[in-house]
């Protein structure tokens, strides 16, 4: 009986090990064929999906995003532009307006489960599915779909004829399975935010005019049939003829096109194992394509460098949506900017590649993982092409502060749909992502940090990593706890704010009075410059961190003891005297986010009297 009770005690253990260690993934293959009709704006479809459940869980619906019915008036998408007090400006009340022929629409024909007809019904931008067989785990099932859209005027990322011409631009175009995970379903309406979808394989065919260009994710299977430059082989088609253009998309988790009867076509090779191509409209107003093109090539080894191998042998840059959007292997970008201003675009969505198209975050849920990830690469490589743009990561600081100063700050937990402004969205989810990772190399030291987020590609790309994930590879690394970052950076919104409160003489020593002024604790490095040209930096570390840092901002660098948390000063003292001071500055790296810089240093930049204080000098 001991041993039987030990066995299953053994099993117990090994099984919640199990659990906690293996994050498991659902995963779908679609297969799709598309008859477009471009005099219409319509296309009809059938989609073939096999959906592996590799939860541990029993399934009893399913959920698609019909993401196009967003597009038609009254939508929950319409109805929160027209009441956000600070609306979209590409969106505002145009929804509102489209007549018939100009909405969007996704209409399913009919729906079996493995064979069998099921119920469904459409909730706005999303189908609920009541099957009639449930979904056990470990099983794999086969959806088989027909279905009609119609694409609607170019208003959000997706549509037709946008404000350069591009006839289609396809983004959340078709009936996609909502995602499953450990959290549950995430069938979110669409309002016009992020997203989030199911690691797969796409098979897609578009058949449409002959007389169209198609770039689109995935690998093009039929190029010699098809030429528009993606052989050197000459092909004629006949004007009003169908092409089909077959599509191969593996491991990815959407999927996109764009068609224009005058796209041109360059191909470029960043090395042997990737081509980029450039899909634009060839008229005089895109000039500034052929000057971004090498540039976007600098911009992938950079990023191959210092976050880690793009693992696809293509990525497409295709002018079409209305300004820019990601998507797998591929981005839509408006494309008549200045050079400056289209390499700018490029940069940040082609790294999107690596965070959300590699590193699956549900950017519903964290779109600051997304977005400001990218924003902070994004600076990073801006300053390595231009010596110019080396002060991009301050701009998204100085952002953040605004933010502050506004009232308007929600915190980065917020789901995407839910920010009460554009505003508050925007920056948190750009800016402030951004900070949050620029801090954290400040917490942890440049070197760690650096080795950290390779670390975290490569353990997580092909997966949907989330906060946790993160954090606990850069406690790792660095060997620190960073909960208290994670909790009060991400979960609310308290503010940095140290000030160096008093500057007290003492013969020949002087004490350093420091006074955290914000809610948020972190640690310090302050440097101290002499009258003599020499600098010394004192580094004074978080108790909660459980350790400090690694990095040396200088040669001399001494430690001090741990601040506690709850502390509102903290004193130490150098060994000199208070007249051989020039000044003394917290975070001289700036990568901390404070956001009051008056009182960071000593001397004030103010002009008035040194707060030497006479009463103790002794």
């Amino acid at each position: 009986m001991k041993f039987k009770l030990c066995i299953l005690l053994i099993i117990a253990v090994v099984a919640e090990v199990s659990a906690q260690s293996d994050r498991w993934q659902q995963r779908v293959k679609y297969q799709m064929n598309i008859d477009f009709d471009v005099a219409k704006n319509q296309y009809k479809g059938t989609q073939k999906l096999v959906y592996s459940n590799n939860s541990p869980d029993t399934l009893h619906k399913v959920f698609y995003h019909l993401y196009l019915n967003a597009f038609q008036p009254g939508s929950q998408m319409d109805v929160r532009s027209r009441t956000i007090s600070d609306p979209d400006a590409r969106v505002k009340d145009r929804i509102s307006k489209l007549s018939p022929s100009e909405i969007g629409y996704e209409k399913v024909i009919s729906l079996k489960h493995n064979g069998k007809p099921v119920k469904y019904k459409v909730v706005g931008t999303i189908l609920e599915v009541t099957l009639n067989d449930q979904i056990l785990p470990k099983s794999q099932h086969t959806f088989d779909m027909e279905f009609e859209a119609q694409v609607p005027v170019q208003i959000r990322r997706t549509g037709r004829n946008n404000s350069e011409g591009v006839e289609f631009s396809m983004g959340q175009w078709y009936p996609k399975m909502s995602e499953y995970d450990y959290e549950g379903w995430h069938a979110n309406p669409y309002i016009g935010r992020e997203f989030y979808g199911v690691w797969g394989d796409f098979d897609v065919k578009i058949t449409l005019d002959a007389a169209y260009t198609v770039a689109a994710t995935g690998y093009l299977q039929n190029p010699d049939n098809i030429g528009h430059g993606y052989t050197e082989k000459q092909v004629t088609h006949k004007p009003g003829k169908k092409l089909t253009w077959h599509f191969v998309a593996p491991e990815v988790h959407d999927f996109m096109w764009a068609a224009d009867r005058n796209y041109k076509h360059d191909v470029v090779k960043v090395d042997d194992q990737l081509d980029l191509h450039f899909f634009y409209k060839n008229d005089s107003l895109t000039t500034g394509w052929k000057e971004m093109e090498p540039l976007a090539v600098r911009c992938f080894n950079i990023m191959n460098e210092k976050f880690g191998r793009y693992p696809y042998k293509q990525y497409s840059v295709i002018q079409g949506g209305d300004g820019g959007m990601e998507y797998p292997m591929g981005t839509l970008i408006t494309g008549r900017h200045k050079p400056g201003g289209l390499i700018s675009v490029v940069v940040h969505e082609s790294i999107h590649s690596w965070f959300q198209m590699l590193l699956g975050t549900n950017e519903s849920k964290y779109p600051w993982m997304d977005e400001g990830f990218a924003t902070y690469a994004e600076n990073q490589v801006m300053a390595a092409l231009f010596s110019s743009k080396a002060d991009l990561q301050l701009k998204s600081t100085n952002s953040y502060r605004n933010l502050v100063k506004s009232g308007l700050e929600e915190p980065l937990t917020t789901h995407a749909d839910h920010y009460n402004t554009n505003r508050a969205y925007s920056i948190a989810s750009y800016a402030k992502g951004a900070v949050f990772l620029n801090q954290l190399n400040y917490v942890i030291g440049n070197e760690t940090f650096e080795r950290g987020i390779k670390r975290y590609f490569n353990d997580w790309k092909f997966k949907h990593p989330n906060p946790t994930d993160l954090k606990r590879i850069m406690e790792k690394e660095s060997g620190l706890e960073l909960d208290w970052y994670w909790e009060d950076f991400i979960g609310t919104t308290k503010t940095i704010d140290f000030g160096i409160k008093e500057v007290i003489p003492i013969v020949d020593k002087t004490d350093i009075v420091l006074q955290r002024i914000g809610q948020m604790p972190m640690p310090l490095d302050v440097v101290v410059s002499y009258v003599d040209g020499s600098q010394e930096n004192f580094y004074i570390p978080l108790e909660i961190m459980r350790g400090e840092k690694e990095e040396k901002l200088f040669a001399k660098t001494q430690l001090l003891a741990d601040w506690g948390w709850t502390y509102p000063e903290y004193t130490f003292s150098i060994n000199r005297n208070a007249s051989e001071i020039q000044r003394i500055a917290i975070d001289p790296s700036q990568r901390m986010a404070d956001i009051n810089l008056d009182n960071n240093v000593f001397p004030p930049l103010v002009k008035e009297l040194p707060r030497f204080r006479s009463d103790v000098i002794r």
